[in-house]
């Protein structure tokens, strides 16, 4: 469902270029206007962007969450987060980032012309109860002992009862919802006793290779390519038996495993509470925790479709997932049905740059090994 997109070469002279820009896809916020980048993050004087931040006291908010939650996160990056903080209070113009000590490094994209791509999560609340009964009939588990060097039974072999029952927590009302549950990693469950909802954290997966249902769909021809999305899957499941749908979700042999927790604030992979859209999920091994990332995000319809527009936000890397790979970020969209609605349709492309407190020309942006990556991103001079 996440999927990337074929790499553009520059062909020509600069007339042949501007031709051949025109007939780029541009119908999920893609861009042409940077011309071909060479660096995964090249250092730029001024971002070519226009418009200030929307979310400026979200982004606030978030490094109040980063500071109370990780000391050391906070301490790491607090130079940035000042800087960052003293350009907002001064209007947030991109050409005077360099005025308030901040570089700014624009990232190449998936296609090396500045198109990142952009996908959304959620947390989802997921009714159900602590027994069996009425239409609650989908068990919701945890994590099993795991045998060394062996799997756990397949999505398969769970739904078909091999597990034993000691492992459930709960049972909800819609085998969607638990595998949307699955997707996203974790969510809030309503048992519908009047209690507060209880967060069921991630707690482990069986070990099984993850397969895109959305992707299935399509090879099946269920979907259309264009139309894929998670509204997309849920609506097919709606009109389609519950034997159909599981058979479906089956071919996805990986599943996740619960931690039932009390009430608590959505936290990502950093162990820091979530604001949505001021934080995102990204690959570690180029954009470590904490990072400030200034992105142009492309605005959709009420249809999820792209309406030409784009809006500059200001968001922190502080979760990771598994799809999360490269020149991608996962937006966390909020709680509930109205997050779980823009989260489903995100599938776009905007530009982004990396904000960092100056280290000094010719110094890298990161300087950390990250996921037994080298780490260093070494950048042109100003």
């Amino acid at each position: 469902m996440k999927g990337h997109w074929a790499k553009y070469a520059l062909t020509g002279a600069f007339i042949a270029l501007l031709a051949g820009c025109s007939s780029k896809p541009t119908d999920r916020g893609q861009q042409y206007i940077d011309g071909k980048l060479e660096q995964p993050l090249g250092l730029v004087n001024q971002p070519n962007a226009k418009g200030r931040p929307v979310n400026g006291k979200d982004f606030g908010d978030q490094v109040v969450q980063i500071q109370t939650a990780s000391s050391g996160l906070f301490g790491r990056n607090n130079g940035t987060y000042s800087a960052v903080q003293n350009w907002l209070l001064s209007g947030a113009d991109t050409r005077q980032l360099n005025q308030f000590g901040l570089n700014a490094y624009q990232m190449e994209g998936t296609d090396n012309y500045g198109n990142v791509q952009f996908t959304g999560y959620y947390t989802p609340v997921v009714e159900a109860r602590y027994t069996r009964q009425g239409e609650f009939q989908y068990p919701i588990y945890r994590m099993p002992p795991r045998p060394r060097g062996q799997k756990l039974p397949s999505r398969a072999s769970i739904y078909s009862g091999g597990l034993d029952d000691r492992y459930i927590i709960a049972y909800s009302n819609s085998l969607i919802d638990n595998f949307m549950m699955d997707v996203q990693g974790s969510g809030y469950v309503d048992f519908g006793d009047g209690r507060p909802l209880r967060f069921f954290g991630y707690g482990g997966k069986n070990g099984w290779a993850y397969h895109s249902v959305g992707k299935e769909l399509i090879d099946r021809g269920e979907v259309k390519r264009e139309d894929m999305s998670m509204q997309a899957i849920r609506q097919w499941a709606q009109e389609h038996s519950p034997q159909e749908v599981r058979s479906v979700l089956e071919t996805n042999q990986s599943f996740v495993f619960f931690k039932p927790e009390e009430y608590v604030p959505v936290r990502g992979a950093s162990a820091v509470p979530l604001i949505a859209k001021a934080s995102v999920a990204s690959d570690r091994s180029l954009i470590p925790a904490g990072t400030v990332l200034l992105a142009e995000v492309p605005q959709l319809n009420e249809k999820g479709k792209f309406n030409g527009k784009y809006e500059m936000r200001l968001m922190v890397a502080l979760d990771v997932g598994g799809a999360i790979k490269g020149q991608h970020f996962d937006i966390y969209q909020g709680v509930g049905p109205d997050a779980a609605h823009l989260a489903g349709f995100y599938n776009h492309y905007g530009r982004v740059w990396v904000l960092k407190a100056a280290p000094g020309t010719g110094q890298p942006v990161f300087s950390n090994p990250q996921n037994g990556n080298n780490g260093s991103l070494l950048l042109g001079s100003n």
